[in-house]
């Protein structure tokens, strides 16, 4: 008879590339998670690693660095594109404001708070600003177009800077 105790589990090249893969993919989303949540310096590596279950010394081994870590949530920490809503429908566009900022304005505000601290974000940000102005611009196009170049330029400017998420923030968030 064998002594099932002392049998020694096959190595498997395979069996360790997928452990290793899924550490990787915890530790990836466990960034992701916790970058959505806070600002990049308000955690810690070793929050990271306890989301992941892992250590830091495997964080550091899989990743490399904080930076390089912080990069990956970056890229992969998505902001949904702003639904349509027909030209000239203000109601609408408000609906669709308030609902985007209230699902992810606090992450956009962490963003815009990090964006000279961290050159990669500030090209997101910045992409995110040209979204917004143009979806402002599509949306308002009624109130804007047939206006003279300067006035139209200055109405365009007022309307971005009114549905900005600093507004949302300041009315939800600063003044309850």
């Amino acid at each position: 008879s064998v002594n099932m105790n002392n049998r020694k589990r096959p190595y498997s090249m395979q069996h360790r590339a997928a452990s290793a893969q899924a550490t990787r993919g915890s530790i990836r989303e466990a960034a992701i998670a916790l970058h959505a949540e806070r600002l990049w310096d308000d955690f810690t590596l070793q929050e990271v690693a306890q989301r992941a279950g892992t250590t830091v010394q495997t964080v550091l081994r899989v990743y490399g660095s904080k930076d390089a870590l912080a990069q990956i949530a970056m890229e992969a920490s998505t902001v949904p594109r702003r639904r349509a809503c027909p030209p000239g429908d203000t109601a609408a566009a408000v609906r669709v404001l308030y609902d985007d900022y209230e699902a992810m304005g606090d992450r956009i505000v962490r963003y815009l708070a990090e964006e000279q601290r961290r050159p990669a974000l500030a090209s997101r940000v910045e992409l995110g600003r040209r979204a917004h102005r143009a979806w402002v611009q599509a949306v308002f196009a009624p109130e804007i177009e047939g206006r003279p170049k300067r006035a139209a330029q200055d109405l365009l400017h007022a309307l971005v800077g009114t549905t900005d998420v600093y507004v949302w923030k300041l009315l939800r968030r600063d003044s309850h």
